[in-house]
Formats: C-alpha cells, sequence, structure tokens
C-alpha cells in the first residue's frame, strides 16, 4: 500500500469503491448546496431588512466571502493531504476531519440568531467540505487508471447532482431553516461513513516525503501557465463554464418569486433541480463512459457547454415557468456531459504524483472562484444594469467563452 501512492495507477478500480467514494462526494454537495439553493437565501431575507440592503446583495456577500474561505482551503488542504503520513493513508484524515467539521458548521447555522453568526457559520462550512472534498477528488488520480477516469467521473458527477437535489430536497421538506440544517448535517455524515470504513487508503512512506519548508509549501501552490499551458487553458475553460453556471444558480429563488411570479419559490427550485438532475444523470456517466472509449476528452467539453450557454440564453430570452423547465432540462444534459468529461481531463494534465492533491486542489479554485465572482456580477447585474434579462445573456456569453478555450489544450485529444 506504501509503495503505490505515488505511482501512476494500472489496475481498474471496482464498484465498491466507486459507489462509495461516489456517496462520499454526495454527501458533501448535500452540506454545500442544501444551505446555497434555499436556506441561506432565507436567512439573508430575514436579516435583510436590519442591514440597509437587499436580500440579493446580503445574499452575495455571505456566499461570496464564504467562496473566500473556499479558495484558500481547498489547495490548502490537498496539498497536506499529499504531506500526510499517517496509518490510516494521506487523504482518509482529512476526509473524517473536514465532514465532522461541516456538520458541526452546520448545525451552528441551524441556530443562527445573528447576521455574524451566518458569516462565521458558512466561512466554516467551506473551510471544513473543502478539507474533504480535496482528498475525496485526490482519490481519483491516486487510485483510478487514466482510461477509467471518465467513468468515474461520470459516478462522481451523478452523486454531485444527486447531492445538489438531495441538499435542496431536505432544505425544502426538513420543516423550517434549522431543521433544513440539521437534515444536511446528518447526512453528510452517514453519506461519507461507508467509503471510510470499507476503504483502505494509500499510504505514503515517510522517506517520501518532501523535506518541509514554508517557502517551499508556498511556492507549490503556483503553477505556471508558461511552463503548463495545458493546464492553464483547462483551467481557464473550467472557470468560465462554472461562472456562466453560478451565474443561473445564484439568485434562482428570487428569479422564480420576483420574476416569474411563482406561488411557491420553495417548490419551484426543488422541481428546476430535479429536472436539472434527472437530465443530468442521463448523461453524466454515459458521456464520460464515451470519452474513455473513444479516447477523447475536447470535443465533450466543447459541444457540452456550447448546450449549456444556449440553454442559459433561454432564461433570458423565455421567461416562463415551461422556458425554466426547459433550460433546467437542456442545462442538465449539457452539464452532465462536462462535469464527467472535464474531471478527466484535469487529471490527465496533472503534473506530478506527489502534488496531486494540491495540484486538484489549484485547479478546483475554478469551481470555487465563480462562488466569488458570481455574487460581484449578478447584484449589479439584477439591481442595475437590465435585471435578469441582462444576468443570463451574461452567463450565457461567459459559459460559451470557456466552452471554446478547450480547444486551445494541445496535449489531450
Amino acid at each position: 500500500m506504501t509503495a503505490l501512492a505515488l505511482e501512476e495507477p494500472a489496475e481498474r478500480v471496482g464498484r465498491s469503491w466507486t459507489a462509495a467514494l461516489s456517496l462520499a462526494n454526495g454527501a458533501i454537495w448535500v452540506g454545500w448546496y442544501g444551505p446555497l439553493q434555499i436556506l441561506l437565501a432565507k436567512q439573508s431575507e430575514h436579516f435583510a431588512p436590519g442591514t440597509g440592503m437587499s436580500k440579493e446583495s446580503l445574499l452575495a456577500w455571505v456566499t461570496g466571502v464564504g467562496a473566500v474561505v473556499s479558495l484558500a482551503a481547498n489547495p490548502l488542504f490537498g496539498a497536506l493531504s499529499d504531506r500526510t503520513v499517517s496509518r490510516f493513508g494521506r487523504r482518509t484524515p482529512w476526509i473524517v476531519a473536514g465532514t465532522a467539521g461541516g456538520a458541526l458548521s452546520l448545525l451552528l447555522l441551524a441556530g443562527a440568531g445573528a447576521l455574524w453568526v451566518v458569516f462565521l457559520g458558512w466561512c466554516l462550512v467551506q473551510l471544513t467540505l473543502n478539507a474533504a472534498f480535496a482528498a475525496v477528488t485526490a482519490a481519483v488520480p491516486d487510485r483510478v487508471p487514466r482510461l477509467q477516469r471518465g467513468a468515474v467521473g461520470g459516478w462522481l458527477g451523478a452523486a454531485q447532482i444527486l447531492g445538489v437535489v438531495v441538499g435542496t430536497g431536505l432544505a425544502t421538506v426538513a420543516g423550517g431553516v434549522g431543521a433544513g440544517y440539521v437534515a444536511c448535517a446528518v447526512f453528510t455524515l452517514v453519506g461519507v461513513a461507508p467509503y471510510v470504513l470499507r476503504h483502505r487508503d494509500l499510504r505514503l512512506a515517510r522517506a517520501a516525503r518532501p523535506a518541509w519548508s514554508w517557502r517551499g509549501f508556498a511556492a507549490g501552490f503556483w503553477l505556471s501557465p508558461r511552463r503548463y499551458p495545458d493546464l492553464a487553458w483547462a483551467w481557464l475553460t473550467r472557470f468560465l463554464i462554472n461562472l456562466g453556471n453560478s451565474l443561473v444558480l445564484l439568485y434562482l429563488f428570487y428569479y422564480l418569486r420576483d420574476r416569474l411570479h411563482y406561488d411557491d419559490p420553495d417548490s419551484g427550485v426543488l422541481i428546476l433541480t430535479a429536472v436539472n438532475g434527472v437530465t443530468l444523470l442521463a448523461t453524466v456517466v454515459v458521456g464520460g463512459a464515451w470519452s474513455d472509449r473513444v479516447g477523447r476528452r475536447k470535443p465533450f467539453v466543447l459541444w457540452s457547454g456550447v448546450l449549456m450557454a444556449a440553454a442559459t440564453g433561454m432564461l433570458s430570452g423565455w421567461q416562463t415557468w415551461p422556458g425554466a423547465i426547459v433550460a433546467a432540462a437542456l442545462l442538465g444534459i449539457g452539464f452532465g456531459v462536462f462535469t464527467s468529461v472535464d474531471f478527466a481531463l484535469m487529471t490527465d494534465v496533472l503534473p506530478a504524483a506527489l502534488d496531486r492533491g494540491k495540484d486538484l486542489g489549484v485547479i478546483n479554485i475554478a469551481n470555487s472562484l465563480p462562488q466569488v465572482a458570481a455574487p460581484a456580477l449578478a447584484a449589479p447585474l439584477v439591481n442595475q444594469l437590465g435585471g435578469y434579462r441582462v444576468l443570463y445573456l451574461v452567463a450565457a456569453g461567459v459559459g460559451l467563452a470557456g466552452a471554446i478555450l478547450v480547444r486551445r489544450i494541445k496535449s489531450v485529444a
């Protein structure tokens, strides 16, 4: 087990390992998206009257500050897991600690009686669950051979969207904001347990761990675009497509209530999330496996991004409940293919086995940075620059630019 930690994996992983890791990944997304889809929006609406800000601006601040924490946490904990020497392996200790801390942070949010507690609680959720997420994603290049990563990435993507749906469902039906947070916390703990308890992690030999220095540790987070151009283009592709998606999701609750005048926006968000989840599940595993079979990544990322941009544009031009359902379905189809194949593409361009966790953490900034950028862009677009029509036009353009840039990658077909 120790000798295998830094080797390029050759043996295919089994269904049990893939299922357990996927469940753990989905459970972490429950902890994120129950709050993001419903609970934080309700708390922002509750506290906004005393702040002098609109509910949209307050939600943007809460999610934006939390995303800043995420930016630092993911690569930091990925790097720490790369260097961890323990009898439980490199990744498992961080999965356990991060999940436990995330559950406690969600419980803190459940009892938030002041706005500062909401900010603190959400920052702690981002800090701790990113520790677990960094370790979970690093387990894939640790254990999965290259020509199986599209399929495994597909199952992780399926679990991710199920986590969004389950988190949204728990937040909707639990019976209040506090109960919603408690339900998400419990599910997160239970969902991670099978992977931690049933599957041994690869251990790093003490002799293989690099000598410690703060300067070397800090310098390792810089991945030169000139030295690793394909990694840079892959990162930018992921960032722009995720930014477009984040702009769609951020104000979905308010969009349904204030623009479409949907009678029950809580249920509306759940319905759209479920529709999106069904179509995503129909393509996420198939897309990844198809990519493995033909040995190509870029065409899948390109055309899935184009489809997502077109669907986002529909939210601008067809502002009705049926239009929202169709857009959600098309976004699911596109994001399903993108999620699995882009994950495989990213693992294909990683520079070194010793730094897989750190490098994936840097790559995952392309997931969390949009959560900072989206509120900064969305609030003025909605409040001063044209409303939801302009917001979704901008989101479509951003996503389309990301899809086109994948063609700049040279080392992956």
